[in-house]
């Protein structure tokens, strides 16, 4: 797996965070949710990977779970890659 470092940039209000993901920061987000537990998750990837200096300002924003998903769910959109997936039927008819 490539480890490039994508960086993105999420405006909130008046404020600018900068985020580096690599695919392993990603990775880490989805292996961790679970059915009980995926704030946890979306804060951990968010203070993870904002940078250093910004930490403080973003940490005062996360005490609302709704928030962190917002953020965390912008950021994956922003970080998936463009690709057209196209779901083919399925022949009804058994091949031999």
């Amino acid at each position: 797996m490539s480890q490039q470092n994508t960086e993105i940039t999420l405006e909130v209000g008046e404020n600018e965070f900068t985020f580096n993901l690599t695919p392993a920061d990603v990775t880490k987000y989805f292996n961790a949710l679970t059915q009980t537990n995926k704030v946890a998750p979306g804060n951990n990837l968010l203070m993870n990977t904002v940078l250093q200096d910004q930490k403080p300002a973003l940490k005062a924003l996360l005490g609302n779970p709704v928030m962190v998903m917002q953020l965390a769910g912008a950021l994956l959109e922003e970080y998936a890659p463009n690709v057209e997936v196209i779901v083919k039927k399925r022949s009804s008819t058994l091949s031999a």
